[in-house]
């Protein structure tokens, strides 16, 4: 595994190494050795996985603390538009997002910390995702983000975005209070 880049300060973007040959693919999806030499050392203890058809739009979500998360993400067949906002007060990229296309064929995976809003839109039907977390869900801690607010300026893809009414009903970024300071989790 190799980071690709680090668009805002803990966001990572990596690459896993994929062996191909006449019979298709191997890779090694998760390796907490692999992990720790890019320096992310998280004992994740949920791993959670959901399909979606083309034009869903799910988040933009986190968990505050004491539940906060840290998430390792990637799609196991389809495609995404994946979102992270930065939401931790003090941060240099404060209210900033990262977007990036992460599919069944790219392998790529997003290492999302504490401290950062998540969401995607999927691009294609049939679509898996899968992340893997450092909490367990706490419905209690649970917050979120307003996928289409007009400061934090996501440029999602699709037009009509099927979201739930849960996500429909979450906080604009001048309602939305965050939990995070920067450099305290």
């Amino acid at each position: 595994m190799k980071i690709i880049e680090e668009p805002l300060p803990g966001l990572l973007l990596i690459e896993p190494r994929v062996f191909r040959d006449a019979r298709g693919y191997f890779f090694e999806s998760f390796s907490s050795k692999e992990m720790a030499q890019l320096g992310v050392h998280v004992p994740f203890v949920q791993d959670n996985q959901s399909l979606s058809q083309r034009g869903v739009l799910r988040g933009l979500h986190f968990q505050a603390p004491p539940a906060a998360q840290d998430k390792l993400v990637r799609v196991i067949s389809g495609a995404v538009l994946d979102v992270a906002v930065d939401i931790r007060k003090g941060s240099p990229t404060y209210g900033r997002h990262y977007s990036v296309e992460l599919s069944g064929s790219n392998f790529l995976m997003l290492f999302i910390p504490k401290g950062f809003a998540h969401g995607f839109e999927t691009l294609e039907d049939q679509t898996v995702f899968s992340y893997k977390c450092s909490d367990y869900y706490s419905p209690d801690t649970e917050g979120g983000l307003r996928w289409d607010d007009p400061f934090v300026n996501i440029p999602w893809r699709g037009t009509d975005a099927l979201v739930s009414d849960k996500d429909q009903k979450l906080p604009n970024w001048e309602q939305f209070r965050s939990p995070f300071e920067y450099g305290a989790l």
